[in-house]
């Protein structure tokens, strides 16, 4: 499974210089509004220092870290529900996506045009939160009229699910995100397939200044975020200077920890990100280790044995015997599987096992 995030924003906040750096290609970003009107997508490798660790023992024929995938959206204005600036068509880009990465502006410059006469954060997470709930009553509203003919007719599942839609357009008439509506397994798996924005998780990525970089507690409207968002949600936050992100994303390897270290920078805004998204989506990584191929796999924590083979292969988890697991330090410090095996710690492990981060892991199938 491959992480997926959609990054949203008003115009000229950032989000393009954002996706540049995190793709290090050549998306358009443009001081005006609108100037990203089809989404671009990119895919970026996850950034995990234990792959290639294990990787130096064996010098495989082909090291793969495991992927995320991130799409650039057109900026969104108050008014995109009704039609405004491009709409909101875009957010059918996003429907898909595990996580929403909110780019907020929070850096002064009266170079570069703003939406609105001033800067300030919160008025605009208020203004793209607005239309993402609308776009979600949207979708709600027209499940409803279909869903309430079946109720009618004595649909006991139908009955459940038309009760859940009032009350989800309940909360959306409130002006509260559906993900704040206290739902059971069944019926979080009932409306699955709404794809709702406001059941994602979301990441705010405050951008600041480059004069910030280095300490972005100093940024008030970085500090009005993080009131805002402790307080009003249960989200993430992390502050991040598009500009100086990307000017790191385009120097040589060597050169990044020295620019980084001038900065007051223990790391950089794109790990950060992604980090932040996978303890969002309480994500975790295991690793195949082979002469062939040394990879990483991202699973969601909770998973067992057999549902992580299944990321590899559908006829892994069907045929799922056992698993030979080794905690990724023990093969780091014995060097190798045979020693790791001799000093007593390969484990063996049934379909049971929850699958830990750092596990590596050799699967025993039959089809």
């Amino acid at each position: 499974m491959a992480l997926s995030a959609g990054i949203i924003g008003l115009p000229n906040v950032g989000k393009s210089t954002l996706f540049n750096t995190i793709t290090n290609s050549s998306v358009l970003a443009a001081n005006y509004p609108f100037a990203t009107i089809e989404p671009n997508v990119g895919v970026v490798k996850v950034p995990d220092q234990r792959l290639y660790d294990l990787a130096n023992l064996i010098n495989p024929n082909k090291t793969t870290p495991a992927i995320c995938t991130f799409v650039d959206i057109a900026g969104l204005v108050k008014g995109a529900s009704q039609g405004e600036g491009l709409g909101n068509k875009f957010l059918s880009n996003i429907r898909d996506v595990d996580a929403i990465c909110h780019v907020v502006r929070c850096f002064e410059d009266k170079n570069i045009v703003h939406s609105y006469e001033n800067i300030d954060p919160i008025r605009d997470i208020e203004i793209i939160n607005y239309e993402l709930i609308l776009a979600d009553w949207e979708v709600v509203e027209k499940r409803f009229s279909r869903i309430v003919v079946k109720a009618k007719s004595g649909d006991k599942h139908a009955a459940v699910e038309e009760k859940l839609c009032r009350n989800i357009m309940q909360v959306l008439k409130n002006g509260q995100f559906v993900k704040t509506v206290s739902m059971n397994e069944e019926e979080k798996q009932m409306i699955k397939n709404y794809n709702l924005l406001t059941m994602k998780p979301i990441l705010y990525v405050a951008n600041i200044s480059e004069h910030d970089a280095g300490n972005a507690e100093q940024n008030i409207h970085y500090q009005k975020l993080q009131e805002f968002v402790s307080k009003n949600t249960q989200d993430q936050l992390i502050a991040i200077s598009a500009n100086i992100e990307y000017e790191i994303s385009r120097l040589p390897n060597q050169d990044k920890q020295i620019f980084m270290q001038d900065l007051n920078m223990k790391q950089s805004g794109l790990d950060r990100l992604i980090y932040t998204t996978y303890k969002l989506l309480n994500l975790s990584t295991y690793f195949t280790f082979g002469i062939q191929e040394v990879k990483a796999w991202t699973f969601v924590n909770g998973m067992t044995a057999p549902r992580c083979a299944g990321i590899i292969h559908s006829d892994f988890e069907k045929g799922f015997i056992k698993v030979e697991v080794i905690d990724y330090r023990d093969l780091l410090s014995y060097k190798s599987e045979v020693v790791v095996k001799e000093n007593g710690k390969l484990r063996i492990e049934g379909k049971e096992y929850i699958m830990q981060d750092g596990d590596v892991c050799h699967f025993r199938f039959n089809v």
